[in-house]
């Protein structure tokens, strides 16, 4: 991934110089048509391009920010309503992220949503413990993670 991003750049620079045009825009032009000879020769990468990596980090950015939007809004309604029949609940996630800093991203992703919190993660760094502030299924809880944020780091991280 590293030797595209180097080589995109470098198309940049020579175009700049073909055109002798050195000029931020210049250098744009030129890395959008370095960008476009790299696509073409993406068979000959034994990786994906890094525009789908790019474009993974993104999805998982956006699909953080929404989610902190709907549980936000979760906890305001626990908090406004006058009678609080939360039933908190400690659970088992299973994983499969491997990578510590897969494992460590998941984490704080959990974490940073409002009305969850990682509690503690396993020697073996196999299952995360989660503290809900207020749900009714398990399952539904878990799924949900492993839908989401699980299955965005996973496309991030694997190539």
């Amino acid at each position: 991934m590293a030797l595209q991003i180097l080589l995109n750049f470098f198309l940049a620079v020579v175009w700049m110089f073909m055109t002798v045009s050195f000029s931020p825009a210049g250098f744009a032009i030129g890395f959008i048509i370095g960008l476009g000879i790299i696509i073409l020769m993406r068979r000959f990468f034994s990786y994906r391009l890094y525009t789908s990596r790019a474009w993974a980090i993104i999805s998982l950015f956006l699909l953080f920010l929404k989610e902190l939007f709907l549980s936000s809004i979760q906890v305001l309604r626990i908090v406004i309503k006058p009678n609080m029949n939360l039933k908190p609940a400690i659970f088992e996630l299973e994983t499969e992220l491997k990578e510590d800093w897969e494992i460590t991203l998941l984490s704080a992703l959990i974490t940073l949503t409002p009305g969850t919190l990682v509690v503690g993660i396993s020697d073996d760094q196999k299952r995360l413990y989660i503290h809900a502030l207020d749900f009714d299924d398990i399952e539904e809880a878990v799924s949900s993670i492993k839908e989401t944020f699980e299955r965005a780091i996973l496309e991030v991280s694997r190539p």
